[in-house]
This record gives C-alpha cells, sequence and structure tokens, in this order.
C-alpha cells in the first residue's frame, strides 16, 4: 500500500476496507440524489470515520485513500449562477471542469436542480489538457443539460470564474448505495485572491435519498448540523469585491481566511 497522504492519516482511513471505483459506482448510482453539508473538526471527523468502519468502505485507487481535486467554475459576466443559488431560485445551476489530479482525468459537469429540488448531476469525459476551458464538444453537451433543465444560458455566455482545490476521502456504504465525501486542505481561488478553509476543519457531504442516511444520525450525535455551503458560491462570496452581504459570506467568514496570495499549484501528476 503506498504511504497514506496527510487527510488519509488524520482520518485514520487505514481502518476501513477498501472499495474499487467500480465497486462504489455499481452501489451508488446518484445522479439523482439528496446532498446534506457539514463543517466538522478534524478531531470529530475521525470519530465519523470511525462509527462508519462497519459499514463503509473507503475508496481506494491502488492503494491511494485520497484524490486531489481541481475544479474551475464557469459563470457568466454578472455571475448569473452564484446569483441564483444566493437568491434560492428554483432553476439553480452550475457548470465546470473537474480534474483527478494523481490520475490525470478531467470531466464537464453540469448540476441542476430538479423539481423536487434533489441535485441531478450530468457529466462528460474530457482529455485531461481541456481541463479549465470549455471546447465545442463541451460547450455542446454543457448548452443541451442546461436546455433540458429549463434554464436560460448557452456556454458561450459563460467563462471561467474561480478554482477550487481540494483533498477527498469517499466512504461508501455498498449495501445501502449511500455515500460521504470528507474534503480536507480547501482553497478557493479568483485572480490573486485565495480563500482557504481552516485546515483543522473538513467539509463533510452526505449524499443519499431523501431521508437521512446513518452518516447523518451519526453527524448530529456528534454534534454537526447541516450547512448551506457550495465551495463556488464561498469562493465568489469572498473573494469578488462588490457581491452583496449574504448568509453564505456571514457562515464563511467564521472559518475561511481570505488572502491576497495564490496557492501552491497542486502536482498534477499520473498516478503509478
Amino acid at each position: 500500500m503506498k504511504p497514506a497522504s496527510p487527510l488519509a492519516a488524520d482520518l485514520g482511513l487505514a481502518g476501513l476496507r477498501g472499495a474499487t471505483l467500480a465497486e462504489v459506482d455499481a452501489a451508488a448510482a446518484l445522479q439523482h440524489r439528496t446532498d446534506r453539508k457539514y463543517l466538522l473538526p478534524l478531531d470529530r471527523a475521525r470519530l465519523l470515520v470511525d462509527g462508519l468502519a462497519d459499514t463503509h468502505h473507503v475508496l481506494d485507487l491502488g492503494g491511494r485513500r485520497t484524490t486531489s481535486y481541481l475544479s474551475t467554475y464557469f459563470d457568466t459576466e454578472r455571475l448569473g449562477a452564484w446569483r441564483a443559488h444566493v437568491q434560492r431560485r428554483r432553476r439553480r445551476w452550475k457548470v465546470r471542469t473537474r480534474l483527478y489530479a494523481e490520475d490525470a482525468l478531467c470531466r464537464v459537469e453540469v448540476k441542476t436542480k430538479d423539481g423536487r429540488g434533489a441535485t441531478v448531476k450530468h457529466a462528460l469525459k474530457a482529455p485531461a489538457h481541456a481541463y479549465g476551458r470549455l471546447d465545442d464538444t463541451a460547450a455542446g453537451f454543457v448548452d443541451d443539460v442546461l436546455r433540458r433543465a429549463d434554464v436560460a444560458v448557452t456556454a458561450a455566455s459563460l467563462s471561467p470564474a474561480a478554482e477550487i482545490r481540494y483533498v477527498r476521502a469517499a466512504l461508501a456504504d455498498l449495501g445501502h448505495g449511500t455515500r460521504v465525501t470528507l474534503d480536507g486542505l480547501l482553497t478557493c481561488h479568483r485572480g490573486d485572491r485565495t480563500a482557504a478553509l481552516d485546515p483543522g476543519h473538513v467539509l463533510v457531504e452526505t449524499k443519499g435519498g431523501a431521508r437521512p442516511a446513518p452518516a447523518d444520525r451519526l453527524l448530529l450525535r456528534l454534534g454537526a448540523r447541516p450547512v448551506s455551503l457550495s465551495k463556488y458560491i464561498v469562493g465568489q462570496s469572498l473573494l469578488t469585491p462588490g457581491l452583496p452581504d449574504n448568509d453564505v459570506r456571514r457562515l464563511a467568514r467564521t472559518h475561511f481566511t481570505a488572502t491576497a496570495r495564490p496557492a501552491p499549484l497542486l502536482e498534477r501528476t499520473p498516478a503509478a
């Protein structure tokens, strides 16, 4: 097994059974899902992992139990995606390209809300060199998804608006098709400014059906409460001058620090 990453060691991931990507994907077809998010101190995040060890597996990629993510988000000139979320509009959407850094894999992703308020995610595989831009193939995919979701936005009106970087561990209940992700070392970047989550915290997300999963009940016992927090919305709220104050910014200011120094780039090397 490869040496554990700092986040994997902090969370005690070595104590969980591993699962392949194919096993996780087969157990949890989560294009339709309900997400719940929690900000959790690292010590309680480790208690969460310990408490899920009997029912959950950790995604293991050739001995590696965390993955570095880079996500470039696209928005209109007037930040239509950001405003739709902050104003809690019914037709919310996000467009991004995502790079799985160690594996040099890239996807174009579009997230919308369905009529029941559940998140619907559509994804298209893309070459790694296409990360951070929307080529003709990606633009056609984005236009098709947004049109079917009745979102009056086209790829031609979008440009890169922010980049989010973090390290993720993914747990899955293979029997019940629910997942838990834990994101650490989270930073948001726009121009020469960076906002970073307190390194003593992780962002936990549960992904499953409308009813709270066992992981949600365990999180409540650990003193965590769901928060409405989008990585992209946080980044724009803290880093873009002139945006109106909002609940997201007030929450983020208690856990994020904004600076004018860009963070160093993550190393983008394929896995051995």
